[in-house]
């Protein structure tokens, strides 16, 4: 999945790294692409119908130009809504903006560009989204950053990299998605973070954002998904220079796909308003660590 800052991870970007090698006699190679689930096909009535209150409304997704980000997207725009997705490269998006709309999807992808490790360019994107299209109604806080570092070898300028996209943009997205919300007296938004191995601190960001919204006397929720091993390109960018290890990272065991967390997505937006799910741990059953 890219990042909004230009870089990629899965759901579990330690927990790849633990991961035992497959057979070395089986072939390395490795499909990435595949054909696109189309995730609205697969839903059941009652969750057809809770996607129905979020028809045209507005859907901000970050770190859309690919893995996780992608399929939410797909999945947001086959239910009829508007979603902004955003990256530091929207070729991508563009890209599958015009899948969906020769798809005839119902809704619209809406490509932005945005360095999620820059407030300013952050703020500049809430702005333009509140000028063209009055305000976001969910934020799905995707992009994510991963190095292969430890953290007794690890440099302190990665480690700063990493919480600026992970942690710091993702908090600054959540505040301006609710004050987003909270301008137009929207009381049933929804924020939901995609978690990872390096975003731990997300796990209690996320629930300290529900005491809150309690506490605001709002009914706005905010769930967390965790996703561990995603098949996406994002073994090959944290192993650039060694492809067999980043390709043995997803033949070991059937790896979760994209479309399984953008269902999951789908699954939390379509539950009632009373109803809070405030987190879903995700991972491939073959899975051991």
């Amino acid at each position: 999945m890219e990042a909004g800052s230009g870089a990629a991870r899965s759901g579990a970007d330690r927990q790849l790294q633990l991961l035992s090698p497959c057979d070395p006699g089986r072939s390395s190679a490795i499909q990435m692409s595949g054909s696109r689930s189309e995730v609205g096909g697969r839903l059941g009535t009652t969750a057809r119908a809770g996607m129905e209150r979020w028809r045209d409304r507005l859907a901000l997704v970050t770190g859309a130009s690919g893995g996780i980000g992608a399929a939410v997207a797909r999945a947001l725009v086959q239910q009829g809504l508007k979603v902004v997705g955003c990256a530091r490269t929207v070729g991508n998006i563009e890209e599958l903006a015009a899948e969906c709309k020769s798809a005839g999807y119902p809704g619209t992808l809406i490509p932005h560009r945005c360095d999620l490790s820059s407030e300013e360019d952050i703020l500049s994107m809430f702005s333009a989204v509140r000028s063209q299209h009055s305000g976001v109604d969910i934020c799905i806080n995707n992009a994510g950053l991963a190095r292969p570092d430890t953290l007794l070898s690890g440099s302190t300028s990665g480690w700063k990299d990493m919480f600026s996209v992970n942690v710091l943009a993702l908090s600054i997205c959540t505040r301006e998605a609710y004050r987003s919300m909270k301008e137009r007296k929207v009381d049933d938004g929804h924020i939901i973070n995609i978690n990872s191995a390096t975003k731990y601190a997300v796990t209690a960001l996320t629930e300290g954002l529900r005491q809150e919204l309690r506490e605001a006397q709002t009914h706005i929720r905010a769930t967390c998904i965790s996703p561990e091993v995603v098949e996406t390109q994002f073994a090959f960018k944290l192993h650039d220079k060694d492809p067999e290890k980043a390709a043995a990272t997803y033949e070991c065991i059937k790896c979760l796909k994209p479309e399984d967390v953008a269902e999951a997505v789908i699954y939390v937006l379509s539950t009632p308003p009373h109803v809070q799910i405030g987190d879903i741990q995700m991972r491939p059953t073959e899975q051991v660590i």
